[in-house]
């Protein structure tokens, strides 16, 4: 039952203070404001929205590039794609770039370079956990101490003048604090432990995450757990530590059974952390423990594994947390922002925060008490058979909002654009266990399969793009993509790791053999050993129905979804096959998750970061402005390349710009700015 009383009020007071109520904006969220960027997510609570409207759907179509910032001269072309997205303050753009994730300071309005900061990590910074980084934070006193936060590649948090890039002597030790410190662990190894996304501040505290080398195939149990820290803005001083894998007389710790907590590591929070000013609070989206797709070495619910954990940001104190999957062999940690909007249900405004996952969810939450919005109910769902796991009976599910991406396999997942190639699909699936929405992985050939078919697989669904969130309508909006992958554990080998088993890819007919190495990253898409491959279907082509990516509107007021749309047109590969040949191939979409991001009068996206390596030719490069409304895409263009970061915009010099981080194989990452003329 809903937790919010269900009732009927008829008198005139009742009626006028509804009214009254319906009237009123939402505020305690405002999206950007004064036409800048100060936040990662456009605020603290990762809303990407901006009340800006000069660009609308009457003059979008007059969108230009007007000027564009070239990423060549800063490292040679890393093997990851380039997520940043830039900060607007005070007329200048602040991000990093570079395979050494240099801090950079440009002109807003023109995009000429003002300023660059370099740290020398040596050995440190060449071995890194995290290649890829997606900014910046920022912070300012309001009375002329402005200040860069930039997380190096080697863990270190510097704190830079933001007026000239210089370090700040009076933070930490000549403007540098070591984040390697205070884990309670053995002395951490370069590598072993970085961040790939900003930290945020919250009421001049400094709130740092943790990601991970883990994966598929560790070589250990053991390995750093990735704490959660704050840190004084002014002096660098350390004021708390957050244990997402809790010690006795912790509160979580009998969740670790068998003493796992003493040597499992990860449940770092890599994605994009958020916060709430007015409520000093900071919400963490945790990641999953050590290993990826194998708990026997961790048995019992593995509190704050995947789950989204909300601290006071100057104690560290916990509020409220909830965990969203129990135990996880799937890799479907909480890899998206959290998104921190007011919404009216009911007739009752609530400060929310809504989640998206990896599973196609959207858990909301009062995020001052941590009680769901809608029911989320405990249901059965399918045991593990795979030697010394032991899966939770029960796993979380949402009453509402309704999946926005598709769940689980069966045979009515498969394609069918012809008999032909629908017989060929029924055929390959057969090779795989298929089930529900958490079936386990098993082990090759038990039952005769090769391996479970996972949809959405663990870079399905949402990631760290996440969504975006209409502050004054309360409606959000996420992207998705619907990809499947066989998988499977296998005993690891004695020599190389101590798991006992690892995760990899089944070897059925037209599903590419192979296990993971030792390490994988944790995060999404671009550095993935383990591609997810859309083509393990009939003659090369997809095995699962398309949509392949799309973007969903969801009333969070309601729960209710409002509309639905393709992310874009068929990749070329699907477009160009023969067996296709005049089939309509509408409403397929791009592969792909959009970065979206909202203003006052457009949703704007595109095609965005191409998870699947394998075939080539499923990316794409346009950028589009649809309406909020109906979904329908009003203009799109060509960039010069795929998006790669989350759009953003602002205001410079009376014009409104819209900035995002372009690149692919072989084309030079920049960012570039479009405007009208």
């Amino acid at each position: 039952m809903n937790q919010h009383t269900r009732g009927a009020c008829f008198s005139l007071p009742c009626i006028l203070v509804f009214l009254i109520a319906m009237a009123l904006p939402l505020r305690a969220q405002h999206g950007a404001k004064d036409g800048e960027w100060r936040f990662y997510g456009g605020d603290a609570g990762t809303t990407k929205y901006s009340a800006l409207d000069q660009i609308n759907e009457k003059n979008v179509k007059q969108l230009k590039i007007v000027w564009e910032w070239k990423a060549q001269n800063y490292g040679k072309r890393p093997d990851f794609n380039w997520e940043v997205t830039p900060l607007m303050v005070g007329g200048v753009l602040y991000f990093t770039a570079g395979t050494r994730r240099d801090a950079i300071a440009i002109d807003a309005a023109t995009g000429e370079t003002l300023w660059m900061y370099r740290l020398d990590e040596g050995p440190r910074g060449a071995v890194v956990a995290r290649t890829v980084n997606r900014g910046l934070a920022y912070w300012s006193d309001g009375k002329g101490d402005d200040r860069i936060l930039l997380i190096s590649p080697g863990y270190q948090l510097i704190a830079l003048n933001a007026k000239t890039g210089v370090p700040i002597a009076g933070f930490g030790k000549s403007g540098i604090v070591d984040l390697t410190e205070g884990l309670d662990r053995a002395v951490v190894k370069p590598g072993q432990i970085g961040a790939s996304s900003p930290s945020i501040v919250v009421r001049d505290t400094v709130v740092i995450g943790a990601a991970l080398l883990t994966g598929t195939a560790p070589t250990s149990k053991e390995n750093v757990p990735g704490y959660i820290r704050g840190f004084d803005v002014r002096t660098g001083r350390k004021l708390w530590t957050f244990r997402t894998i809790p010690h006795p007389g912790e509160f979580g710790n009998e969740t670790w059974e068998k003493d796992s907590w003493k040597y499992t590591g990860n449940t770092g929070a890599w994605a994009p952390l958020s916060g709430d000013e007015e409520l000093g609070y900071v919400y963490i989206p945790v990641e999953m423990p050590t290993g990826d797709f194998y708990g026997g070495n961790r048995p019992g619910n593995s509190l704050f594994s995947d789950s989204l954990v909300c601290l006071d940001a100057r104690t560290g104190q916990r509020i409220w947390h909830f965990q969203l999957v129990h135990h996880d062999i799937w890799d479907w940690d909480v890899a998206a922002p959290p998104i921190l909007v007011d919404i009216m249900v009911d007739g009752k405004r609530i400060k929310a925060v809504a989640q998206v996952t990896k599973q196609a969810y959207t858990y909301v939450f009062d995020r001052v008490t941590g009680q769901p919005v809608w029911p989320i109910v405990e249901r059965p769902v399918p045991q593990s058979d795979v030697p010394g796991e032991k899966t939770s009976p029960t796993q979380p599910i949402p009453t509402k909002p309704a999946a926005f991406d598709r769940q689980g396999t069966s045979l009515d997942d498969l394609i069918d654009f012809t008999p032909e190639l629908h017989a060929e699909a029924l055929r390959i699936a057969s090779q795989y266990k298929l089930g529900p929405l958490y079936t386990p992985p098993i082990v090759p050939d038990t039952g005769g399969k090769a391996a479970t078919l996972l949809l959405p697989s663990h870079v399905g669904g949402s990631n760290w793009h996440g969504g975006a969130v209409d502050v004054e309508t309360g409606v959000l909006y996420v992207s998705s993509v619907t990809n499947h992958d066989p998988l499977a554990v296998s005993p690891a080998d004695p020599k190389r790791s101590d798991m006992g088993y690892v995760g990899g890819r089944g070897t059925g007919r037209n599903a590419p053999a192979g296990t993971a190495p030792a390490s994988t990253s944790e995060d999404g898409d671009q550095s993935m050993r383990l591609p997810t491959r859309m083509n393990t279907g009939p003659q090369g082509l997809p095995l699962i129905k398309p949509p392949w990516g799309r973007i969903t509107a969801i009333d969070l007021n309601t729960g209710d979804h409002l509309w639905m749309i393709a992310n874009g047109d068929a990749p070329d590969y699907v477009k160009n096959h023969p067996a296709l040949k005049g089939i309509d191939l509408s409403n397929t979409g791009k592969p792909s998750r959009s970065p979206l991001m909202v203003t006052k009068t457009l949703l704007f996206g595109a095609d965005g970061n191409n998870l699947f390596s394998n075939p080539p030719g499923a990316g794409g490069n346009m950028f589009r402005a649809i309406d909020k409304k109906t979904g329908k895409v009003v203009y799109e263009m060509a960039l010069p390349a795929m998006a790669t970061g989350i759009p953003m915009t602002y205001m410079a010099g009376g014009r409104q710009f819209v900035v995002v981080a372009i690149g692919a194989a072989g084309v030079p990452a920049e960012l570039v700015a479009l405007a009208l003329p």
